[in-house]
């Protein structure tokens, strides 16, 4: 898993540093600066409401993908050792008793869609909560 999370930090790196930057050349920045405003105070007045809303997406759909390749990596048996249950280790152990029982690989792999599914529908909730440019103006 720590492998998993550090070969995703380039992408969160990356989101973070262009959402910054677009904020950043935007008018209201501007005027916040020619106002008087310090660094810190644009950071966290403009910037981090603007950008956070983009990691947050990214954390949910890297939580998802992260479900997918933890499982993936148990099933070839690439995961953690033996005694630590996983799901991609339950569809393979299931795998020889497919016909005998078929619930033993239905749930496992119903747990795995249900997990990256909720991480999905999480980041979407998150991003229409948080994002400033999708509130109703009253």
């Amino acid at each position: 898993m720590v492998a998993i999370g550090v070969a995703t930090v380039p992408a969160f790196t990356r989101i973070a540093r262009a959402g910054t930057l677009q904020v950043m050349a935007s008018d209201f920045v501007t005027a916040a600066r020619a106002a008087g405003t310090s660094g810190w105070g644009v950071a966290r007045r403009h910037v981090l409401p603007n950008v956070a809303p983009l990691i947050g997406v990214q954390a949910s759909v890297t939580f998802a993908l992260a479900i997918l390749a933890e499982a993936a990596l148990s099933y070839l048996g690439l995961g953690t050792p033996p005694p630590t249950p996983t799901w991609g280790r339950m569809l393979r152990d299931a795998q020889s008793f497919l016909f005998v029982s078929p619930l033993q690989a239905v749930w496992p792999g119903l747990a795995i869609a249900v997990a990256v599914l909720g991480f999905n529908l999480l980041g979407d909730g998150l991003r229409d909560h948080l994002d400033p440019r999708l509130r109703e103006v009253s």
